[in-house]
């Protein structure tokens, strides 16, 4: 979708998608309205299929997947054994085969792990990257997903795994194609975090709010549980993730990685973070996500990269 007329492509990971279309705000009203959608093909598809691929799973993933029944949408972490971020899965099985998007680039990595894991188990395990695509319509939407080959219903919206093939022609009745900062807008204004831009090396999922939505804390052992528990039963995990309302008096938006520092130490002062992703929301004006110290001060007015900033609770401290 990034050949559609008035389409500026998307750069870095997100490349191969538009950005947008020529007007970022209309783009994000008509999503927030129930409108268009979201062309996410460029996102990795991975398939598990076979009748033991629910119960293997469970094994491997920080979310109950056992007896997930058919339709039900969830996502899901794999974590180092230290119990860091690795991989976020968004998931859903339709009775016979768990349909799974990721981040762009990752599906040989994640492909990989899942195969050495693989043992004995009776699942089949698939890069269908090359055959499916995923498409976002947004919350109230009525367009019609019979040619979904599986749909994640979601608060937000549904996730489509369409075939690549007449994927065009699939899309013609979705309405105006939005582009992927329309999404990302309303997705920083929805707190979701996302793999490689909330995450560095070191991230554990209490630190983003995924204790409530990919983690389940009363399942069976996997790889990394003995750092989720010991940081829930402390609650004491380094970081924290928050909302920023920017100053929008300049043009510039601060950059991934941007340091944050206290307005009260200056902007020389000691970092206490970093913005992870900052973009234009169409009422709330320049917003952002960015990880801080525990003990920031919840009240404490920010400096993120050169832009004044005041901080909204995402993750208590």
């Amino acid at each position: 979708m990034d050949r559609l007329p008035g389409a500026v492509p998307a750069d870095g990971v997100d490349a191969g998608v538009a950005a947008h279309y020529g007007d970022l705000f209309r783009e994000q009203r008509a999503l927030a309205g129930g409108q268009g959608f979201v062309d996410l093909s460029h996102r990795g598809v991975v398939t598990v299929s076979g009748p033991e691929r629910l119960s293997w799973l469970h094994l491997l993933l920080t979310q109950h997947v056992s007896e997930l029944p058919p339709q039900q949408a969830t996502e899901a972490l794999i974590l180092s054994p230290n119990g860091h971020i690795e991989h976020a899965l968004y998931l859903v099985d339709d009775g016979r085969t768990t349909w799974i998007h990721v981040e762009p680039g990752t599906t040989g990595e994640l492909t990989a792990y899942l195969e050495k894991m693989k043992f004995f188990a009776q699942v089949e395990i698939a890069d269908a990257t090359d055959a499916y695509a995923v498409v976002h319509l947004p919350a109230g939407s009525t367009a019609d997903a019979s040619g979904a080959a599986a749909v994640r219903e979601l608060p937000y919206g549904r996730d489509l795994f369409l075939p690549r093939e007449g994927f065009a022609e699939a899309t013609d009745g979705f309405g105006q194609a939005a582009g992927l900062w329309a999404y990302e807008a309303l997705r920083v204004e929805g707190h979701r975090p996302r793999l490689g831009f909330e995450t560095d090396h070191r991230t554990i999922p209490h630190e983003l709010g995924w204790l409530e939505t990919a983690v389940h804390l009363q399942k069976g052992c996997y790889r990394g549980q003995e750092t989720v528990a010991r940081v829930h039963n402390l609650g004491r995990p380094p970081r924290r993730l928050v909302f920023l309302h920017l100053d929008g008096s300049g043009e510039a938006l601060p950059a991934h990685g941007d340091q944050v520092r206290l307005a009260a130490d200056g902007p020389d002062g000691r970092a206490v973070g970093f913005v992870t992703t900052a973009v234009r929301h169409h009422e709330l004006g320049p917003i952002a996500l960015a990880l801080v110290k525990r003990n920031t001060s919840a009240d404490a007015p920010l400096i993120a990269g050169t832009v004044a900033a005041a901080q909204e609770i995402v993750v208590a401290p």
